[in-house]
């Protein structure tokens, strides 16, 4: 891999920003790319990299954003012919280019890391950054009298709540409050001032009822629709390892539920992608030279014809449709 992809990856996944890598691991000649090729596909759709001309790229993009939405890899094989090449297992799409050749690629989403702020440095409060990171999170923590060997392998330690700066990205982030009553108030505002996904506050209830009586004095304007009292599930929990327990499954419960919810209006709002042998989505065009489905929006290679648009999925393409429009519209490539 290219150095300058894997400074690329390590940035990104710094800022807690999603990705995709695509490897090329299958080839079957004539096709410009070689196994072992790689490409990084962010979010936004920018690609670095190579897999692939026009005539992979496209469908490589379009892909990567779907594996950044479900966050699951797949595999893809783009040929010219889709159906001797469809297994189990594979996302088989039609590459009908003049180079005749075949590709199979591998995306991998690579997910932002969770994040947890812990408040406090109690018993709990330790216990739960061990579990987070065992769990794969992000734990920062803050108390004023916490040093890193409070906290072994967090990635940040700090004794001021104002010291504790994150860059927002798109990782998810949750927040416990674990002071036991030491400076809870404070906790809560800053946790608050985050904006986490889900606050956990470990107080009684009485305790949480003053405290949020305080917060809401001094900061009107902040929700408690994401706080919870008391933090985590009713597991009958015993001394902290097991209170952090009960803690971290109610944040699971939570990031599930949003992921859920998140789905199911996307499902609603927009119909879902196409497969092999549906119609391509309205977004889409053929190329009625090569048979390629080409993204209009922001399509760089165009042609008009008899009054009509035309989209293609490279010069070459377009060149030879202009030069004899007839005789593509007659084979029918682009119906």
């Amino acid at each position: 891999m290219q150095r300058e992809l894997l400074e690329l990856a390590s940035e990104l996944a710094r800022r807690g920003e999603p990705f995709v890598l695509a490897v090329v691991v299958a080839r079957q000649p004539p096709v410009s790319s070689q196994v072992g090729d790689v490409a990084l596909i962010t979010r936004d759709g920018a690609f670095h990299g190579w897999v692939g001309g026009s005539c992979s790229r496209p469908t490589v993009t379009a892909e990567a954003k779907h594996a950044l939405e479900d966050g699951q890899p797949r595999l893809l094989v783009l040929g010219p012919d889709a159906k001797t090449s469809a297994r189990p297992g594979t996302l088989v799409f039609p590459m009908t280019c003049h180079s005749g050749g075949s590709v199979e690629i591998h995306l991998q989403p690579v997910m932002p890391r969770p994040r947890l702020l812990i408040y406090g440095m109690s018993p709990t409060a330790r216990a739960l950054s061990r579990l987070a990171q065992a769990m794969s999170y992000d734990v920062y923590a803050c108390d004023e009298s916490a040093d890193a060997s409070a906290f072994p392998g967090a990635t940040r330690v700090v004794t001021n709540p104002s010291e504790l700066t994150l860059e927002r990205g798109t990782a998810p982030l949750f927040a416990v409050v674990a002071t036991h009553g030491d400076w809870d108030e404070v906790g809560v505002l800053a946790a608050l001032a985050h904006d986490p996904e889900y606050l956990g506050v470990v107080a009684s209830p009485k305790r949480f009822a003053a405290l949020r009586t305080f917060v809401t004095e001094q900061a009107p304007q902040a929700s408690f629709a994401k706080v919870h009292n008391p933090a985590g599930i009713d597991i009958g929990a015993r001394g902290p390892e097991e209170i952090a327990l009960s803690i971290l499954a109610e944040i699971v419960r939570e990031r599930r539920a949003a992921k859920k919810a998140e789905s199911a209006a996307e499902r609603d709002a927009s119909p879902r992608r196409v497969r092999l042998a549906q119609a391509p989505a309205p977004a889409t065009a053929r190329d009625p030279v090569c048979g390629m489905s080409v993204t209009i929006e922001g399509a760089r290679f165009r042609g008009a014809h008899d009054g009509r648009e035309y989209f293609f999925c490279c010069g070459g393409c377009r060149d030879r449709f202009l030069a004899n429009p007839e005789r593509y519209l007659a084979a029918g490539a682009g119906a």
